[in-house]
C-alpha cells in the first residue's frame, strides 16, 4: 500500500508540488509506539516527533524518532518502544545506527530538539517525555551520552512535569544555546477519571487536567545550565503548552517564544533583552477573532508573505480551522489572516498535529505542509474516520494558499521533519504516525524553479548562527526572507540550514545576513542551486 499518494499543483514556472512515497525502500522501518492498553490514559494521545539533523556532519541528514513506552508504567519494556537513530545516505536510504549511539532512551519520550548546545561542532539532542528529560551530549563518534543531571536539565521540582515540545535558541545572545521547554498538564494514571459514556468511553478534554508551566534553563557557557523559568517571567504564565517557535517578531534583534496551547489562550513571550513579558492577548494572537481559544497543537514563526516579518501559523481540532496570523509591523501586533489566505475553508474539517512553512516548489513563496489525525475513538462523534491523509497548500502570493489534492494515506498522523535528504535542493518531509509506519516522503517536484541553501556558521553566535536573520535580494528588488531555526512543527526539529526558493532566477543580487551577535553580513552575486557556507565575520 503507498503510504502517500502523489500531490500535484501547478507552478508558475512549470513545476507541481510533487510528493512520493520512499518508505519501503527507504531501510525504515519504525513504528512509534504509544502503549495503549485500552485503559484510555491521556498520554498515549500525543507522541511523538522526529528530527532531521547531521549527527555525524557528512552533509547527509539524519533521523531520530521518539517513542513511548508501556502504560501506566512510563518504562521501556521492550525494544519496541525504543527511541531510533537512523543514518542518512544521501540517496533517501538510511541506516539503523540506534544500538551503538546509545540513544534507545528510558522513559515515555515525546519530542525532540536537535542543535549544538556547546558550540563543539556536533548536534546533540534534548527528549523531552512525561516526568522524564534527556538531554544527549554528541562525542562525536556516533555516540551519545546522557549529561542531563551533571548540566543542571534536571532540577528537582520538575520530576512531575509532562514536556512536549522544546526548542533552541539563544535568548540572551551570548553565542550559546539556551533551551525552552513546552509543557502540557499535570498528569497522574492514578487520578484518571473515567470521560465520555460508559458504553463508549474516550480520552479527556483538556479542560480537565490543571496547566503546567513552562521552562527555560540558560546556557552558563560552561557546559550547564540554570533554571531562569522563574526570574526570567517564564513560570509566570503556565498553560497547556504544545507547539513551541521563535522569531525576532518586533525586530528588535531579541529572540520572542510562541506556544500553542491546546484548548487554552495561546501564548506569546516577548524578549525584552533577556526578561520575558507574556503579550499574546495584545498581541492579537492569544485567540482567533472568534474569541474562542483552540486546540493549538503545531506552529511555525515565519514570513508566509515576504514583507520581512515574521508570522504565525498554528494547526488545531476540527472545527477550529488551522490559523494564520499576520505581523502587521507595529511593534508587537497581529491580525488574524486565516479567513484571507483560504485556509478557513480548506481545515475546519481536518485536525492538524505538525506542519512547516517551507518553500517546497521554490517558487519564492512558502507552502505549508500538516500531517493531520483527528483523536482516535472519536468516531461516533465525528461520523467518519479518526485516521486522516496529510495535506500540501501551495503558496501563492501576500500570504494565499491553496490546496492541493488530498493524498491517500490516511493514519493518525504526529510529528513531522523536513530537511533536503537527497541533495536536489527540494525541500522533503517525514512524518510519525500512532502505531503505524513512519511516512518518508520525497519532494519530487518539476519544473525549472531555482533555489539558494545558506549554511551559517558563528563564531561570536552560536554555531549554527540559530536566530540569524536572512534577506535574499533578487534581480530586479524583489526580496525573500527567512531565519534560521530548528524548531518547526509539533515535537519535531528540522534541519537548520535557511532555503530560499528564487523562482527563474539563477542568482541572487545579494544576501544580507543580521547574525544574533548583531554582526551584519552581505554577499553578492551569489548563484543558486546549491548550498553556500558563510562564516560569521
Amino acid at each position: 500500500m503507498r503510504l502517500l499518494a502523489i500531490i500535484a499543483v501547478p507552478l508558475a514556472v512549470g513545476a507541481q508540488i510533487r510528493f512520493e512515497d520512499v518508505t519501503a525502500k527507504s531501510g525504515i522501518g519504525f513504528q512509534l509506539r504509544n502503549g495503549a492498553a485500552g485503559k484510555l490514559h491521556q498520554v498515549e494521545l500525543m507522541p511523538g516527533g522526529v528530527a532531521a539533523f547531521d549527527f555525524d556532519n557528512d552533509g547527509c541528514a539524519d533521523l531520530f524518532f521518539t517513542n513511548g513506552a508501556s502504560l501506566p508504567t512510563l518504562r521501556k519494556a521492550d525494544a519496541t518502544f525504543h527511541n531510533r537513530l537512523y543514518r542518512g545516505n544521501c540517496d533517501f536510504t538510511f541506516t539503523g545506527v540506534t544500538a551503538k549511539s546509545g540513544l534507545a532512551g528510558e522513559g515515555y519520550s515525546m519530542a525532540v530538539a536537535a542543535a549544538d548546545y556547546d558550540n563543539d561542532g556536533f548536534a546533540d539532542l534534548f527528549v523531552a517525555g512525561v516526568h522524564r528529560n534527556t538531554l544527549y551530549r554528541n562525542r562525536g563518534d556516533g555516540t551519545f551520552e546522557d549529561v542531563t543531571r551533571r548540566v543542571g536539565l534536571a532540577p528537582a521540582d520538575a520530576s512531575r512535569d509532562w514536556s512536549i515540545s522544546a526548542g533552541w535558541f539563544d535568548y540572551d545572545r551570548d553565542g550559546h544555546l539556551d533551551l525552552f521547554v513546552s509543557n502540557y498538564v499535570q498528569w497522574d494514571p492514578a487520578q484518571e477519571a473515567p470521560c465520555g459514556p460508559p458504553e463508549h468511553r474516550i480520552h479527556c478534554h483538556p479542560k480537565w487536567y490543571q496547566p503546567q508551566s513552562h521552562r527555560l534553563f540558560r546556557n552558563r557557557r560552561d557546559g550547564t545550565f540554570a533554571d531562569v523559568s522563574a526570574s526570567a517571567g517564564i513560570k509566570a504564565s503556565p498553560g497547556k503548552g504544545m507547539g513551541v517557535a521563535f522569531a525576532d517578531a518586533d525586530g528588535d534583534g531579541w529572540p520572542d517564544v510562541f506556544v500553542a496551547n491546546d484548548s487554552a489562550p495561546n501564548q506569546l513571550f516577548r524578549n525584552r533583552q533577556g526578561l520575558f513579558e507574556e503579550v499574546a492577548l495584545e498581541a492579537g494572537v492569544a485567540y482567533p477573532d472568534s474569541g474562542r481559544a483552540i486546540a493549538g497543537m503545531g506552529c511555525d514563526f515565519r514570513d508566509f508573505d515576504n514583507d520581512g516579518l515574521p508570522d504565525l501559523a498554528i494547526t488545531g481540532m476540527v472545527n477550529d480551522t488551522f490559523l494564520l496570523f499576520r505581523n502587521l509591523g507595529k511593534g508587537m501586533l497581529f491580525e488574524e489572516f486565516t479567513a484571507q489566505s483560504g485556509l478557513a475553508r480548506a481545515t475546519i474539517h481536518l485536525t492538524g498535529w505538525s506542519m512547516g512553512l517551507f518553500d517546497f516548489d521554490n517558487d519564492g513563496w512558502k507552502d505549508l505542509f500538516t500531517a493531520n489525525s483527528h483523536f482516535p475513538r472519536l468516531e461516533r462523534q465525528l461520523g467518519a474516520d479518526p485516521e486522516l491523509a496529510n495535506t500540501v497548500y501551495r503558496g501563492v502570493g501576500k500570504g494565499r494558499f491553496e490546496p492541493g489534492p488530498m493524498p491517500t494515506r490516511r493514519a493518525f498522523h504526529r510529528g513531522s521533519a523536513f530537511a533536503d535528504f537527497d541533495r536536489d535542493g527540494r525541500v522533503d518531509a517525514v512524518v510519525t504516525a500512532l502505531n503505524s509506519s513512519t511516512a518518508v516522503l520525497r519532494n519530487v517536484s518539476e519544473g525549472n524553479a531555482h533555489w539558494l541553501a545558506i549554511r551559517l556558521r558563528g563564531k561570536k553566535s552560536n554555531r549554527d548562527g540559530l536566530g540569524a536573520r536572512i534577506k535574499i535580494v533578487l534581480p530586479g528588488g524583489t526580496a525573500r526572507f527567512n531565519h534560521a531555526t530548528t524548531s518547526v512543527g509539533y515535537a519535531s526539529s528540522s534541519e537548520p540550514l535557511v532555503r530560499f526558493g528564487l523562482g527563474a532566477y539563477g542568482a541572487a543580487e545579494r544576501v544580507e545576513i543580521l547574525w544574533p551577535s548583531g554582526a551584519v553580513q552581505t554577499l553578492d552575486r551569489v548563484k543558486a542551486d546549491r548550498i553556500v557556507d558563510v562564516t560569521e565575520p
